[in-house]
């Protein structure tokens, strides 16, 4: 009688299984694959595309509603040149992907079901990405994105959950697989599409977006008899309880998780840099010839964007493994302490900008500064956006937690805006100061990290 109630529990989609888990899973690890490599190489190349050719006077004037969009910024920001202009569209542009997963669940939740938004919101992006390669339609391109990786997101990531049954175990090992996917792909946008995109010609690398967003929703319309039907989706999630008010203690986690959002969107602000004034440094201020054995050869711009995510797969066994060694000492840092050195992290690498621009004065840095910037800011990228996600689920209501995960993750929006307006500076300062005022923003995030811990339980921080 168990056997029977277990199957019964167990979506349909998970019986057939590879490599220990459903074989779905292989399906939506490669589908996300695929569209984190589309997003990201779109994005490797975005900053660049506007500074060194669509945004110059001889190319702007075709891009269809530039004209008006730039008089609003205009409006609110003061005058904008190309590189200012250019940091506040992406940043805009950021802001949004970020904002629209709230609009894309609701759709899925309550008109469209997962599977129908997932479809709809791929087959946006393989448009929007092909249509960056018309100049005139530019904008259009950036809208058929942001919508359709509003649609996408959130319904592949909840899809990953149906797989499983609500006690499974194997569920969290999952989703860490499945986060595999998206490093592979960010980790290949900008080998691929970013040194298209230089070598080639710009279109060619958006178009190469395009294609890996095509593959990507030909194989989730190849594997939908493996996935989670959308009421399978609503089996796997737990039922809410009966309404009840919110103790002392609920109400003290939620108050310190609506402060921390302060904190976490300026670290996503000055880490959003990298693929903002970053990449125009890699791209103006840096030497990036490579000497090696008497060869040198010189490393394309883009391909600076590929160290983060590469880094993500090196030190992410090294991390886990000193926290399970800090952890049998008893001297393990606590949740927010991690998150906490994670904005030291941010702080140091910033500097590590702040000293490259100085020692080179007004010539050109070597890579190798870069590849400094990049080791230390994983470091702090690894002490606090997995772990800030822990923390929510810890800290939490569970009767709210999709809800104040929605709210955490919405950082993302507004550090996207932010980081645009605070790229806008980067013609206009120079460069040591710049990095010295990112570093200051981490060093803030910080410190009022730091000084939520009174809005916490100490059992709460462990």
């Amino acid at each position: 009688m168990a056997s029977a109630e277990s199957s019964q529990s167990t979506p349909r989609s998970a019986r057939v299984e590879l490599f220990g888990h459903p074989k779905g899973l292989t399906f939506l690890f490669s589908t996300e694959m695929w569209e984190r490599f589309s997003f990201y190489g779109m994005r490797s190349l975005l900053v660049l595309y506007m500074t060194k050719y669509l945004l110059l006077p001889e190319h702007s004037g075709a891009v269809i509603g530039l004209a008006s969009v730039r008089r609003t910024l205009e409006a609110a920001f003061g005058p904008l040149p190309v590189q200012p202009l250019s940091s506040q569209i992406w940043g805009f542009y950021t802001a949004l992907v970020y904002f629209t997963p709230i609009f894309g669940g609701l759709l899925a939740d309550r008109v469209l079901g997962r599977r129908h938004t997932v479809v709809i919101g791929a087959a946006l992006m393989a448009i929007g990405h092909f249509m960056m390669a018309v100049e005139q339609l530019f904008l259009f391109a950036l809208l058929f994105i942001i919508v359709g990786s509003g649609c996408f997101k959130p319904n592949i990531s909840t899809q990953v959950g149906g797989l499983y049954a609500p006690s499974d175990h194997r569920r969290d090992r999952a989703y860490s697989i499945f986060y595999v996917g998206i490093n592979i792909g960010a980790f290949l946008a900008p080998l691929v599409c970013g040194t298209l995109g230089e070598e080639a010609g710009w279109h060619y690398g958006f178009a190469a977006a395009g294609v890996g967003m095509c593959i990507g929703l030909c194989i989730y319309l190849y594997a939908l008899p493996l996935l989670p039907a959308d009421d399978a989706l609503e089996r796997a999630t737990p039922a809410a309880g009966p309404k009840q008010p919110l103790t002392r203690d609920e109400r003290r986690a939620i108050i310190a998780l609506l402060v921390l959002f302060v904190p976490n969107t300026l670290f996503w602000a000055a880490y959003e840099q990298i693929s903002n004034t970053i990449v125009l440094w890699a791209d103006a201020d840096t030497d990036r010839t490579v000497h090696l054995l008497g060869f040198s050869a010189q490393i394309p711009t883009t391909s600076f964007l590929a160290f983060n995510p590469f880094m993500i797969f090196v030190f992410t066994p090294f991390v886990v493994a000193l926290w399970a060694r800090q952890a049998a000492r008893g001297s393990e840092p606590s949740t927010i302490s991690k998150m906490a050195l994670g904005c030291c992290g941010l702080t140091v690498a910033y500097l590590i900008m702040a000293l490259a621009a100085f020692h080179s004065g007004s010539g050109n840095a070597s890579w190798l500064w870069l590849l400094g910037f990049f080791v230390v800011i994983t470091l702090g990228e690894l002490y606090l956006s997995p772990v800030g996600l822990s923390f929510v689920t810890k800290l939490a209501p569970a009767r709210l937690l999709s809800m104040l995960m929605g709210v955490w993750l919405a950082s993302s929006f507004t550090g996207g805006f932010l980081a645009g307006y605070i790229g806008s500076f980067w013609s206009r300062m120079a460069k040591p100061e710049f990095f010295l005022m990112i570093a200051a923003i981490g060093a803030v995030a910080g410190l009022m990290i730091f000084a939520c811990r009174w809005a916490l339980q100490e059992g709460l921080l462990e």
